[in-house]
């Protein structure tokens, strides 16, 4: 019976490679919201848990990869419009002016955990 059950549970959960990014954070919001909940077995407690790390590294890889496309655009050699690679872990200050005024701090950029900035860098 419980091999029944596991075997259902395992055809009821999606592939974490087949949802989008979108669809991976809300199935990963339902897990916590399951497991939070308190009325799973034990077992099925560890099943949602071990989908939740799977979902959490793949959306965790998702932004990584994201952060590494992103791009700013600047100013060229010659006042042409260029692209760059954004740095967003080094702390940068576009306008030394502005970086003076009350209330506003450097850009760091970056995901929560990572020095969240106050303002967008742009």
């Amino acid at each position: 019976m419980a091999r029944e059950k596991k075997a259902a549970a395992a055809a009821e959960t999606p592939d974490p490679a087949a949802l989008s990014f979108e669809e991976a954070i809300e199935r990963l919001q339902a897990i916590v919201e399951e497991l939070e909940g308190g009325s799973l077995s034990l077992e099925e407690s560890i099943a949602r848990y071990e989908e939740g790390v799977k979902l959490s590294r793949r959306l965790t890889q998702t932004l990584d990869e994201a952060e590494k496309r992103i791009e700013r655009l600047a100013e060229g050699a010659n006042r042409e419009p260029v692209t760059e690679p954004m740095d967003l872990e080094a702390p940068r200050v576009e306008d030394p002016e502005r970086a003076d005024q009350p209330g506003r701090a450097p850009a760091t950029g970056g995901r929560p955990g990572r020095g969240e900035p106050e303002e967008l860098p742009f």
